[in-house]
């Protein structure tokens, strides 16, 4: 149920920004076919985070090696192993590419909802992989959506993109950008792809992407404006957009959403910086894991 995970993730965000939930920083580990490899420019990221958050204790495996794309296999890979609080067994494994794909759009649609104007109806993807495809559907829940431009290095994957979601595809990120009032990147990049210039003054942008402290999507233009995070020490320690720039986090969306800090003044470009938290896969594998349970012959158990 799109709507029920876009709710449960809003409400993460508020316990978070409330400082009610046991969450670490996420830990990142270089990796390749060797240990021998260049941290800096490393084949591929293992991430591990844990979290708990009422009483889904979860944590997350992900795997992202953008090469991948080249030898038609997914770039993001990841598990979720879903355990009870009380004695900490394991209640689930739930392989956890769609899920990962599909709550990170329900923190988008929570930002877009708060901070986007109410009439929003052209959005522009900077990306054309499965994230695009999951922010399609679940953009629609919160806004009037009519058009969506796509976006990315790869011609062959745009059109594929935009074929699935009844998207248009762009041949320039310019192209995709001018006058849209939604604008999310959802790349691999790790050098700017969005021009602050592009941006309508009353744009809103969902920085999505970039997820390590030396990649960024953004340029320093783009970045001089307000900046929400979802989580903003992890923005300060974590997102390349933010530390390079030497960007400010003005608050949390979490923040905004309890009303602790008012929305950025209006008339001016909003920047979304999306980390992607580990209580938000902690609620997302709750709904799934419960959704399982409610299944005729499930026996109170799931695979």
């Amino acid at each position: 149920d799109p709507d029920a995970l876009i709710a449960a993730v809003a409400q993460a965000l508020k316990q978070l920004s409330a400082g009610r939930v046991n969450q670490p920083l996420r830990a990142v580990m270089p990796f390749g076919p060797s240990p021998d490899i260049d941290p800096s420019q490393p084949p591929g990221l293992l991430f591990l985070k844990p979290a708990q958050i009422g009483d889904a204790l979860a944590t997350k495996l992900i795997t992202l090696v953008p090469d991948n794309a080249a030898r038609g296999q997914p770039t993001l890979m990841a598990t979720v192993l879903l355990m009870a609080p009380d004695s900490g067994a394991v209640l689930a494994v739930i392989e956890a590419s769609a899920l990962t794909a599909l709550r990170t759009a329900a923190a988008t649609a929570v930002a877009v909802d708060a901070l986007a104007r109410p009439d929003a109806s052209v959005v522009a993807f900077l990306g054309s992989g499965v994230l695009a495809r999951s922010h399609a559907r679940l953009l629609k829940r919160v806004r009037p959506i009519r058009e969506i431009r796509v976006w990315s290095r790869d011609p062959g994957n745009v059109q594929r993109c935009a074929s699935d979601i009844g998207g248009i595809p762009c041949q320039s990120a310019e192209q995709a950008v001018r006058g849209a009032h939604i604008v999310c990147t959802l790349s691999n990049a790790v050098e700017p792809i969005l021009a602050g210039r592009w941006l309508l003054p009353d744009a809103m942008v969902a920085a999505v992407g970039a997820p390590r402290s030396s990649w960024r999507e953004l340029d320093d233009e783009a970045m001089r404006h307000p900046v929400i995070a979802d989580q903003r020490e992890a923005a300060l320690k974590e997102s390349g957009d933010v530390i390079m720039s030497g960007a400010s986090v003005y608050a949390e969306l979490g923040e905004i959403l309890l009303n602790r800090v008012p929305r950025p003044a209006a008339g001016q470009p909003v920047i979304f910086k999306s980390l992607g938290l580990a209580i938000e896969d902690a609620v997302a594998a709750q709904l799934v894991y419960q959704a399982a349970l409610r299944e005729p012959g499930s026996g109170g158990s799931t695979p």
